[in-house]
């Protein structure tokens, strides 16, 4: 099996992540992508978060009725802070070695990778997949990955990954960017303004119903 990770708060989820997400399916041809809410993230403080359950709650209703896209609550499941590097060895253990999986993560995101958790032993346990923006360039991420992942990684312009000889590859993805931001989200509900269009119909429903953000 194909196994597509993507992790994040999603406070809240919006069309740009899934418009995301399913670039990354069809691309990469995926069995199965799973959304993972971080239950406390590392990186974040609690302020301006909603709930963890709240959180999975909008990724369910977003991914209602699109194939192959999963909510996922292993983050909830497991006390204590939501490392990456414990949720891939999860699966990997789950899934067993036939599986393939591909931690799909964008760029900026990737850019932090060196804060992270155990975060040289990610390219042992999963395939990467950077999410870049049309236009960007590559030289910049080489130069990172060379600098702080390791200098044995090489291009491969014809299928658009870095290879390394022991570790996972890291594709590179150019997705379709949505300018929408979960921060302005919230700002524009606090504001009584429509969010309409940004957010799936059920989770504008979900979060008016909650008050969430207010």
């Amino acid at each position: 099996m194909r196994l597509g990770v993507f992790g994040g708060t999603f406070n809240p989820i919006h069309v740009g992540h899934l418009r995301a997400v399913i670039e990354v399916q069809e691309t990469f041809t995926l069995d199965r992508l799973l959304l993972i809410p971080s239950a406390n993230p590392p990186h974040k403080g609690a302020e301006d978060i909603a709930a963890a359950e709240d959180r999975l709650q909008m990724v369910r209703l977003a991914v209602q009725g699109l194939p192959s896209l999963e909510a996922s609550d292993v983050e909830l499941a497991r006390s204590g802070l939501s490392y990456t590097i414990e949720t891939l060895q999860y699966f990997h253990n789950y899934f067993g070695p036939e599986s393939v999986i591909h931690f799909v993560v964008g760029v900026d995101a990737f850019s932090e990778i060196t804060t992270w958790k155990s975060y040289h032993q990610l390219f042992a346990t999963a395939h990467f997949i950077v999410m870049t923006r049309p236009g960007s360039t590559l030289n910049n991420l080489e130069r990172f990955i060379h600098t702080h992942i390791s200098r044995d990684y090489q291009y491969d312009t014809t299928a658009s990954r870095y290879g390394h000889p022991r570790w996972c590859s890291i594709f590179c993805l150019n997705i379709t960017h949505l300018d929408i931001s979960a921060t302005q989200i919230r700002e524009w509900i606090r504001q009584g303004r429509s969010i309409r269009f940004l957010v799936p119909a059920t989770v504008e429903a979900f979060i008016k119903t909650r008050g969430l953000y207010r």
